[in-house]
């Protein structure tokens, strides 16, 4: 999974040690998520979105392999 997670913090001139904070995770959960490498619950992809001020579409896109 991919995601703007990056792009949508800096917009905000957010850390990644801001993000976790705001969401109640440790920094490295959101250096993770931010490669890829980390599927968060759909409870934590949701307050990221809303710490991002975006929608989990926005934040996460999804690809054909991700959903199988």
């Amino acid at each position: 999974m991919k995601t703007r997670i990056k792009d949508l913090r800096a917009r905000l001139n957010l850390t990644q040690a801001d993000l976790a904070s705001m969401v109640g995770v440790r920094r490295e959960t959101i250096l993770f998520l931010e490669k890829g490498k980390y599927n968060p619950s759909l409870k934590l992809a949701h307050k990221v979105a809303a710490a991002l001020g975006s929608t989990i579409e926005e934040v996460f896109i999804f690809e054909e392999e991700d959903l199988l």
